[in-house]
């Protein structure tokens, strides 16, 4: 009887656990995915290789693409993360606006032992803890490239605009630093870098670097103002690509400067190669673009959450994603697949 009762109580048990399994495996994992801004076609692309991996993983996760509409100071970033932490979601993938202020919103993730993976822009240092691992660009590479097509451009030097993203982006400020760094020929403490006032010939003129806060209107007439104080300006270099993501208004200003582009006495080269972006370089209307890859930045902080609420290693950390470093020479084949 006993023996009756132990094998009765043994046979429930399995059954009981291939249950939790079926169930765990059934589970539809809801991850977030949280751009800067939703306002933005480099986001949108994240976005697209977030909903990639959502079909190919056949109903296993659900990609939540969720943001503020616009990028601001950071704030309503911050707030929804804040909500999304209450929500419960089994993951979250973000970029954040205001490094600082995103590091105390994921301290609340971290308690709630919901994974948390940056991408496109990462945590301060000493918030790093807080999250498993950054997925993207390696930001201050970007800048190196960015600076390097300026230097073949203008060997010699000259005065130069950097307009940037926001203060309190670390992207954009690894980005800058990564361009001073390479323009002076030493590598500075700490981003955004130190200022350019005449090492190797380059100098950075008053009122710049430039903000946009990702207002792309605004970026159009940073760019027009900045090129009409200073008709002789020697490099303009954007650290995204925000005065291009409205084509029309960028090329009624570019093109007054179509000539002194296409001669190089005027350096102007932009991060990032959407397609519209590409189409601007192939129209004559910049003299190079470094980009990133964001649809697989989206696509692949989904695939790694997943992975790590299955209980399978975590990423490597950084884990970096490419990048494309076009000209017109180049431009038809420049893009990594």
């Amino acid at each position: 009887m006993i023996g009756k009762l132990l094998n009765a109580t043994i046979a429930a048990a399995a059954v009981l656990a291939m249950s939790q399994d079926a169930e765990a495996q059934s589970k539809k994992y809801v991850f977030a995915l949280v751009p800067k801004n939703m306002n933005n076609p480099f986001f949108d692309q994240a976005r697209d290789g977030c909903k990639k991996a959502e079909r190919e993983l056949k109903g296993a996760v659900e990609c939540l693409y969720i943001g503020p509409g616009e990028h601001g100071g950071g704030e309503e970033q911050v707030q929804v993360v804040n909500d999304l932490i209450a929500k419960k979601v089994d993951g979250i993938a973000v970029s954040p606006s205001n490094a600082a202020a995103m590091g105390k919103a994921l301290e609340g993730a971290k308690a709630a032992g919901i994974p948390v993976l940056t991408w496109d822009s990462d945590l301060l240092e000493k918030d790093k803890a807080l999250r498993i691992a950054y997925v993207g660009t390696h930001n201050y590479e970007i800048g190196v490239n960015l600076a390097k097509l300026a230097q073949k451009i203008k060997p010699k030097g000259g005065t130069i605009c950097i307009q940037s993203g926001g203060a309190a982006a670390a992207n954009h400020n690894e980005r800058m630093q990564g361009i001073r760094d390479t323009l002076a020929g030493a590598k500075s403490a700490q981003a955004p870098g130190t200022r350019l006032t005449g090492q190797n010939g380059w100098s950075e003129v008053a009122g710049c670097p430039l903000y946009t806060n990702d207002d792309f209107p605004l970026s159009v007439q940073q760019m027009e103002d900045i090129l009409g104080k200073f008709p002789k300006l020697d490099a303009f270099i954007p650290t995204g690509g925000f005065p291009q993501f409205i084509p029309q208004a960028y090329k009624r200003v570019a093109e007054k400067y179509k000539a002194r582009i296409k001669d190089g006495s005027l350096a102007l080269v932009v991060a990032d190669t959407l397609p519209v972006q590409m189409d601007l370089l192939k129209a004559g209307l910049s003299k190079g673009q470094v980009g990133q890859r964001p649809a697989e930045m989206g696509y692949r902080t989904m695939l790694f959450l997943k992975d790590i609420k299955d209980g399978k290693p975590a990423p490597k950390d950084p884990t970096y994603t490419g990048l494309d470093v076009c000209t017109p020479e180049t431009a038809g084949t420049c893009i990594g697949k």
